[in-house]
C-alpha cells in the first residue's frame, strides 16, 4: 500500500522547496512526486531535485477541478512501475485539496492501493496574515490540513500572531516551522485522542468558523449516520472539514469520524478511552456555517434514544466494513 501525502499552500508559499528538503532525506529513497501547475507551461517539476521517471507533471489546470483524472492516471503509472512506498502530490497554489482527497478515496482504480497519509499546508511566514485577508484558497488550505508548516521563518521577524490565527482557524492541526524532515512529518500518525482534550470554544477567522460539539451521552450508530447525512446535505459546500471522537452505544472503545467536504472517511477505532474523558466531541470547520442550526440538530441527536436502545454488533460491523461515503 502506497502512502499519499498532499502538499498544498498558496502561490509562493514554498511547497517546492519543502518537497526538495523531503526528497533529499534518506528515508524518502524511492519516493515519487506528482506536481500540478495551473498554467499551460509547467516549471515547478523541473525544480524538483530528484527529477526522474518518478516525478510526474500534471497540468494544465488545477487538481481541485479538471485534471483529477490525470492524477489518477499518474498514480496508476507509478503503481505499475514500482509501487513507491510514498507519493508526494504538490497541488497548484490555487487548489482546494478536498476534491483531490475525494478522488483518492473513491476511484476504484487506485483506492485499494493507496492510503491518504495526510494533508500538509505550507504557509509563508514572511507574507504573514496578508494572504488570508484576500485569498479564500489560503483559508481553505489551512483549514483542512493535518499539519501546517511555516516556511521562510528566517525572513520573518516573528510568527506569534500568524500562529495564533492558524490555531484559531484549525486548532487540531500541528504547526511546525521549517526546516523539517520526514521524521517529524511523513512518519507522524495524528493522535486522534488529542481532539478530546482540545478547547471546546468556537473560533472565527474572517468567514471561516470552527465549531465544537460535545455530549456525554452515548449515541446510536444509525442516528449518528443520519445526522452526518443531514449535516452534509444542509451545509453543502460550506463544510470544509469535520472530525471527532464519538461514544457509540455497543462499543467499548472510542470511534473516530473524519471527513473533508462531502467525503466521510471509513470509521476507525482507538484502542481505549483516555482516563476520565469518555464522551463524544466533534469539530466542524466551515465557511459561513449556520452554527445555530448545527448545534440545535446535534442537541436533538444527543437526546434521541429509545428506551433500552443500543447499537447491535451487526450494525457496528457493517459501518466499519463499508468503504468511505460521499454525497455530491
Amino acid at each position: 500500500m502506497s502512502r499519499v501525502t498532499i502538499i498544498t499552500g498558496f502561490l509562493g508559499s514554498g511547497k517546492t522547496t519543502l518537497i526538495n528538503v523531503l526528497v533529499r532525506h534518506p528515508a524518502m529513497a524511492g519516493s515519487a512526486v506528482i506536481v500540478n501547475e495551473f498554467g499551460e507551461t509547467g516549471v515547478d517539476h523541473f525544480l524538483i531535485e530528484h527529477l526522474d521517471e518518478a516525478t510526474l507533471l500534471v497540468g494544465a489546470g488545477c487538481l481541485c477541478c479538471e485534471v483529477r483524472e490525470d492524477v489518477v492516471v499518474a498514480i496508476m503509472r507509478l503503481l505499475d512501475r514500482h509501487a513507491p512506498e510514498h507519493i508526494l502530490i504538490e497541488t497548484s497554489g490555487l487548489a482546494d485539496p478536498a476534491p483531490l482527497v475525494h478522488t483518492l478515496l473513491h476511484d476504484d482504480r487506485i483506492n485499494r492501493q493507496v492510503t491518504v497519509a495526510g494533508i500538509i499546508a505550507a504557509v509563508d511566514a514572511q507574507a504573514g496574515e496578508r494572504p488570508f485577508e484576500t485569498q479564500r484558497e489560503c483559508l481553505r488550505q489551512a483549514a483542512i490540513a493535518d499539519t501546517i508548516i511555516l516556511t521562510k521563518t528566517d525572513l520573518a521577524p516573528g510568527t506569534d500572531r500568524l500562529e495564533a490565527r492558524l490555531r484559531a482557524l484549525n486548532g487540531e492541526a500541528r504547526i511546525l516551522s521549517s526546516p523539517v524532515t520526514p521524521d517529524n512529518i511523513l512518519r507522524h500518525v495524528p493522535d486522534s485522542s488529542t481532539w478530546i482534550h482540545a478547547s471546546s470554544s468556537t473560533h472565527h477567522d474572517s468567514t471561516i468558523t470552527s465549531l465544537s460539539l460535545t455530549t456525554h451521552r452515548a449515541l446510536e450508530a444509525a442516528s449518528l449516520m443520519d445526522w452526518i447525512e443531514r449535516l452534509i446535505a444542509r451545509q453543502g459546500d460550506r463544510l470544509l472539514r469535520f472530525k471527532g471522537i464519538v461514544d457509540l452505544l455497543g462499543s467499548d472503545v472510542p470511534i473516530v469520524i473524519n471527513g473533508i467536504g462531502h467525503v466521510f472517511h471509513p470509521l476507525s477505532r482507538l484502542a481505549a478511552w483516555p482516563r476520565g474523558t469518555r464522551g463524544s466531541r466533534i469539530v466542524l470547520i466551515g465557511h459561513h456555517l449556520n452554527t445555530t442550526a448545527v448545534e440545535e440538530d446535534f442537541s436533538r441527536l444527543a437526546h434521541k434514544r429509545k428506551s433500552g436502545a443500543t447499537s447491535s454488533n451487526l450494525e457496528l460491523t457493517g459501518l466499519f466494513q463499508r468503504h468511505s461515503y460521499a454525497w455530491r
